[in-house]
């Protein structure tokens, strides 16, 4: 399993993924060291008009919600790189065939792929999190309550996206897998606003549909979690604000989130060696 993560690694050398994701980093905290400064320079005017309210906790969190989805996103890019076409694409190109002919099981193929991908993309996603998070505190002075939590969930909700994206790689393109993964990502992001929607409205038919989705897709229930993580001993109106979150409101973990992320990641992975022990290469 070693030898094929080492193998997908060089492969995304080779292609220069890692330099697109990194300049698309260097982009991004860039403009959001840029964005906190900026806003943290009109927080007193702030704390002026509305009495009370700390206005540069409110700035805080809302930013730094605002770059954990953005970390997010990133995160997903790279897990979509790192996978496109990695089953199928290889398949096709005849690259599979030399290393099946060897004793060298289809399952180890999936297990090595996916913790190159998920490795990767774990470290990448808590490494961004932390650096935006001392951006927020170099330029605003405000800290979240929590920081390893946080960056835990978003690290295990782009595991499970790396999870999704390999096991569409045995039966899909590279292209359709990339727009299925995305489609996937954007059908999380519209429940969590449904659910931010229905709790405003009291529609319980909203909430329902947002909660069975964060179970479908917990990577979005795992942001979700990740945002509330970040103002977890914040009261009043500064927690308000960031409840109703950017993307997606704000939710606590429950106690049987963690576990099912586990399993889920389990059962994409028992369906991905299925798909692929019958896949004719």
């Amino acid at each position: 399993m070693t030898v094929i993560a080492l193998f997908a690694l060089r492969e995304s050398l080779r292609r220069r993924v890692f330099l697109v994701v990194g300049l698309l980093t260097i982009g991004f905290l860039a403009l959001y060291g840029l964005g906190s400064w900026q806003l943290f320079e009109s927080v007193d005017e702030a704390e002026d008009l509305i009495d009370g309210v700390e206005a540069r906790t409110v700035a805080g969190a809302t930013i730094l919600g605002l770059a954990m989805f953005a970390t997010l996103f990133l995160g997903t890019i790279l897990a979509v790189f790192l996978t496109l076409g990695a089953i199928r694409g290889d398949a096709e190109r005849g690259l599979l065939q030399p290393i099946l002919v060897r004793p060298i099981a289809r399952h180890t193929v999936l297990a090595g792929r996916f913790a190159a991908a998920a490795g990767v993309c774990v470290v990448y996603v808590i490494l961004v999190f932390l650096a935006a998070t001392v951006l927020t505190w170099a330029f605003g002075g405000w800290w979240p309550d929590r920081t390893v939590v946080p960056a835990l969930q978003l690290a295990a909700a782009v595991a499970i996206v790396a999870a999704l994206a390999l096991a569409g790689s045995v039966a899909l393109s590279a292209t359709a897998n990339g727009i299925a993964v995305f489609m996937a990502f954007g059908a999380g992001l519209t429940a969590g606003l449904l659910g931010q929607i229905g709790e405003a409205l009291g529609s319980r038919t909203l909430d329902n549909v947002a909660d069975v989705v964060g179970w479908v897709l917990p990577f979005e229930a795992l942001y979700q979690a990740a945002l509330s993580a970040i103002t977890t001993d914040t009261v009043g109106y500064e927690r308000l604000a960031i409840d109703l979150g950017p993307f997606g409101g704000a939710e606590p973990a429950s106690a049987l989130l963690w576990p099912w992320a586990v399993v889920y990641v389990g059962l994409v992975g028992v369906a991905a060696v299925a798909a692929f022990r019958r896949r004719d290469l």
